[in-house]
């Protein structure tokens, strides 16, 4: 993998740069849409890479692991032929979703013993077998196997939390760099940065991931519910330690806000469920705010569902008849409002590319934030 930045705003931290891979070039900064189980919920691979020009998608280690399992996704080739998307993909490491099963897992220094959310079947991931499964599902960009710690955490937790992380990253990386790729391509690997909302435990924590030296870098542990000046505040002093010649990949984050404020500290990738799952309960979001299409004002409003947008569903629908969908109940209402939010994310992301080659990034989000937050 490979990263060049291409410009850099002067009253902000934000930069526009472009990663490669072996699977495609990724223009930063970017929102890559979850992928849960092999699939952007409700969303066509067509309409992802035509309609909503994603670069890259996400895949869930714990979620691929138990279903279809690793030997279809091996025998179909790798998730990218399985699925069907070629290009890049970014795999968790199934660490978070160890955090969010506290009441059926036990976390050990040897790794985590849990129980399926399917059929309670009990099964043991450690940082070796997480790096392994990536490896096979077949994602250019693997994430390091870590604890992503709840809030509030007290002070305690979140260090020998961090600490074990850190020991958990030297068996990451020495079982990533003992083995090869299964499918014929390069994959990278990315450490992730913890210490809840404690600084001089996020900047040890920066440091020491700085210290390994990879193509990459995240930051976990953040958009738990702690508030968003928290998150900032993190997110701004972990960057400024990060190494500047590689990308940083803010996780789980965010709203629309959330994104242009994290681009303004210096992050240049993103992920989250919010779009397709607030899509599927009828948020959508807007450069001018967002919109509830269950609202009872959308009932008879037939103009387009964004007159804004950018893709085929904002002017092919109106609002009064994708509300009319949400209320029968059809599963067409869903996936509109989804391939129109990720859509959204895409512009957003992109549109704060070309004002960082501007010049005018600063301005422009400032412009932007209060905007986004309003409620139509």
């Amino acid at each position: 993998m490979n990263f060049r930045i291409e410009a850099k705003d002067e009253k902000t931290k934000a930069r526009a740069g472009v990663v490669t891979t072996d699977h495609g070039e990724i223009e930063t900064p970017i929102f890559m849409p979850v992928g849960t189980a092999g699939t952007v919920k409700s969303v066509h691979q067509r309409e992802l890479e035509e309609d909503i020009k994603a670069q890259i998608i996400l895949g869930n280690t714990y979620h691929l692991f138990l279903r279809p399992g690793l030997d279809i996704i091996e025998k179909a080739g790798g998730l990218h032929k399985f699925n069907n998307w070629n290009k890049p993909i970014l795999t968790d490491s199934g660490g978070y979703q160890v955090y969010s099963l506290s009441n059926t897992r036990k976390i050990k220094e040897e790794g985590v013993t849990f129980k399926s959310h399917i059929n309670g079947a009990r099964h043991f991931f450690s940082p070796e077998i997480a790096v392994d499964i990536q490896r096979t599902i077949g994602a250019d960009i693997i994430m390091a196997f870590d604890e992503c710690t709840p809030y509030p955490c007290d002070y305690s937790y979140a260090k020998r939390s961090m600490e074990m992380t850190h020991r958990w990253l030297k068996r990451c990386t020495d079982h990533f760099d003992a083995g090869e790729g299964k499918y014929g391509y390069s994959q990278t690997f990315f450490p992730i940065v913890q210490g809840s909302t404690y600084k001089d435990l996020r900047k040890q924590s920066a440091e020491t991931i700085a210290s390994f030296e990879r193509e990459g870098n995240a930051i976990g542990g953040l958009s738990v519910g702690e508030p968003a000046e928290e998150m900032y505040e993190m997110t701004e002093l972990v960057c400024d330690i990060l190494p500047k010649d590689k990308p940083r990949y803010l996780m789980g984050v965010g709203t629309p806000d959330n994104i242009l404020e994290g681009i303004a500290l210096g992050v240049d990738m993103f992920d989250c469920v919010m779009p397709t799952r607030n899509a599927r309960h009828g948020t959508i979001f807007t450069r001018e705010g967002i919109m509830n299409l269950k609202n009872a004002k959308w009932k008879d409003d037939f103009s387009p569902l964004d007159e804004n947008g950018t893709s085929y569903v904002d002017s092919f629908y109106s609002k009064a008849y994708v509300r009319h969908l949400f209320a029968a109940k059809e599963s067409l209402g869903m996936q509109i409002a989804s391939v129109h939010n990720l859509a959204f994310y895409l512009w957003l992301v992109g549109e704060a590319r070309e004002q960082i080659k501007a010049g005018t990034f600063g301005d422009w989000k400032n412009k932007m934030v209060p905007k986004l937050k309003t409620r139509l």
